[in-house]
């Protein structure tokens, strides 16, 4: 690794990684850096709940820049199956290769082998697509992120908890693929159906919070530097009486805060007002019934 050795036998602690992860730009309070550490310590996955925009994948993102490992990530979603978060072959060039070998018997050529040679030709590594899961375990040390875990169903969750507690696939047709290393998982869920008990089980567990106002305008001067203090205040604290509103289809994120202060940045702003806010607001707010709400409310909220 070029970066901090996030491996289960590091000597670093839970404060090194805290100072890894914020060097990435990536804030953190204790309990998160304490749990993520101890992750890597026990080579267990973590489980990341909460609302959208809560740093979630952020956390993965930084976790790999600060060991310097890559990132491999798995986005779930409904229908999913091991194949596609495992491996697959590459059915046009098994066809090409096909095609090549009866030209040249065509040809007259000799030395082009037996049927069952022909056919056991197709199932070479060459042919082989990797996907995800394999991925990290051929590559590790690695950060695997499984995203949005909670998208996919039960049949794939039981898939994934094998791969999780034995650090190994077998490919019937090459073997089994161990990983040399395990990689470090983290896995996301937003919480729209519950995730089974048995893989919570496997992982150590962590709810992500909205962070507080003090931390979120640290994120933006330490993300975006470059966005006024004084605007900085201004946004987070609209983003956080935005998010008071428990009405809201999607509360804006962290990521959207970072935005919006970009935005009003770049369209040259030094103290954020309502028309301001108001023609800008879809940086940060992507639902109409959501954007409405707010509109309605930007006098209010300013005037605090």
């Amino acid at each position: 690794m070029h970066g901090m050795d996030l491996a289960p036998g590091s000597t670093a602690t839970a404060a090194d990684l805290r100072a890894a992860l914020e060097a990435t730009g990536y804030l953190v309070d204790d309990d998160l850096a304490t749990i993520a550490w101890l992750a890597t310590r026990l080579s267990r996955p973590l489980l990341l709940e909460g609302e959208p925009g809560t740093g979630k994948t952020a956390l993965a993102e930084a976790l790999a820049a600060a060991a310097g490992v890559p990132l491999i990530r798995l986005q779930c979603h409904e229908g999913i199956d091991a194949s596609q978060a495992l491996y697959d072959w590459d059915f046009p060039r098994q066809i090409l290769h096909l095609r090549a070998v009866e030209a040249v018997d065509g040809a007259g050529a000799n030395g082009t082998g037996s049927l069952a040679e022909v056919e056991a030709g197709l199932f070479e590594e060459r042919f082989l697509v990797a996907r995800p899961i394999l991925r990290a375990l051929r590559e590790a040390p690695a950060v695997l992120l499984v995203d949005e875990i909670d998208r996919a169903d039960d049949e794939f969750e039981a898939f994934l908890l094998e791969v999780l507690s034995t650090w190994q696939v077998s490919i019937p047709e090459l073997g089994t693929v161990r990983a040399s290393v395990p990689p470090l998982v983290v896995l996301t869920s937003n919480r729209t159906r519950e995730v089974h008990d048995a893989l919570k089980r496997r992982c150590l567990y962590h709810w992500l919070e909205h962070p507080s106002l003090e931390r979120e305008l640290a994120i933006v001067r330490s993300r975006a530097p470059e966005v006024a203090e004084a605007l900085a205040a201004q946004v987070v604290r609209v983003v956080h009486a935005v998010r008071d509103d428990t009405e809201l289809v999607k509360p804006p994120g962290v990521a959207e805060t970072l935005d919006w202060a970009r935005a009003l940045h770049e369209l040259g702003v030094r103290d954020l007002d309502t028309a301001s806010a108001a023609a800008s607001l879809g940086v940060a707010v992507k639902y109409r019934e959501d954007a409405d709400r707010v509109r309605a409310s930007l006098d209010r909220i300013l005037a605090r």
